[in-house]
């Protein structure tokens, strides 16, 4: 089980991370799908973000497909012994980019597979099932049939943990009933906040909570409120937005995701990034304008 340890770090399984990692998906090209436009500067990226302490990277071989994972391991192979590559299964890529589901005893199978290939390791430190019933977001229905696949390559040896993405939150009680799950990947930030409860739930439990779009992904967050306060703290919105969820509960990990290495080091710092209380609550009230 998950436990959390107040000086900044987090377990998931057997593997201790710092709660502001970093998310590979934009390394590919636009829309997720293709190779970057940039291959050096993608490198830079991933070296940069080891060489400032980062031991999370978030992936998947449908990021690309498959490029994303070839990039980490080109950067960054052979990988330092604290570092943790957190992939997913359930998707795959249609010829035109789009996303569609892969839940298929054979595709899961196929997909853990791919991932160990590509990113040149004998076991996956944590595999996160995608519920892909509506790409748009969680939408209820069993899991029971594809986690099943996935616990079973588990106990055979190719996944270390299991978790999460794109849940409800029956979903993720009818999965803790058939694996141990270390950590659940949904949309939340500032201003889309409907796992609040969830959150506060899976916090008593242990469980990370790792929110994508923590900064409104392909709809950057807009606020006045947002741009208010970091004017005033003298940082970024998007630095603030961090922040905020860094300070919302123990258990929240944030991979923002960037290919610039100026970005990725301007998202780093807001680990350090100290927000009064009075700032917090006002900006916990952009949800309800929204």
């Amino acid at each position: 089980m998950s436990s959390i340890d107040f000086s900044g770090t987090f377990t998931l399984g057997d593997r201790t991370v710092k709660r502001l990692g970093y998310g590979a998906m934009q390394l590919a090209g636009p829309g997720v799908f293709g190779p970057p436009g940039d291959h050096d500067a993608a490198l830079d990226v991933l070296r940069e973000a080891i060489a400032r302490g980062v031991n999370h990277i978030d992936t998947s071989d449908f990021y690309g497909p498959h490029v994303t994972n070839l990039l980490i391991r080109e950067a960054l192979a052979p990988y330092s012994d604290d570092l943790t590559i957190v992939t997913k299964i359930g998707a795959r890529r249609g010829t035109d980019g789009s996303w569609l589901p892969a839940f298929s005893s054979e595709a899961l199978t196929q997909a853990v597979h791919d991932n160990l290939r590509n990113l040149g390791l004998d076991v996956l430190d944590v595999v996160n099932l995608r519920i892909m019933f509506d790409a748009h977001g969680p939408a209820e229905g069993s899991i029971e049939a594809p986690l099943t696949v996935l616990a079973e390559l588990q106990r055979r040896g190719f996944v270390r943990h299991i978790g999460l993405s794109n849940v409800t939150s029956a979903q993720i009680e009818e999965a803790r009933r058939i694996a141990e799950i270390v950590c659940v990947q949904n949309q939340y930030n500032l201003a889309h906040r409907g796992d609040d409860a969830l959150i506060d739930k899976l916090a008593r439990d242990g469980i990370a909570y790792v929110p994508f779009f923590p900064l409104g992904g392909f709809n950057p967050l807009q606020s006045s409120t947002l741009s208010g306060v970091a004017q005033r703290l003298g940082a970024t919105p998007m630095q603030v937005a961090l922040a905020w969820l860094l300070g919302r509960a123990p258990n929240i990990l944030l991979i923002p995701g960037t290919s610039s290495v100026a970005h990725l080091i301007e998202n780093l710092a807001a680990a350090e990034l100290d927000l009064p209380e009075d700032a917090a609550r006002e900006l916990d009230g952009v949800a309800m304008a929204a």
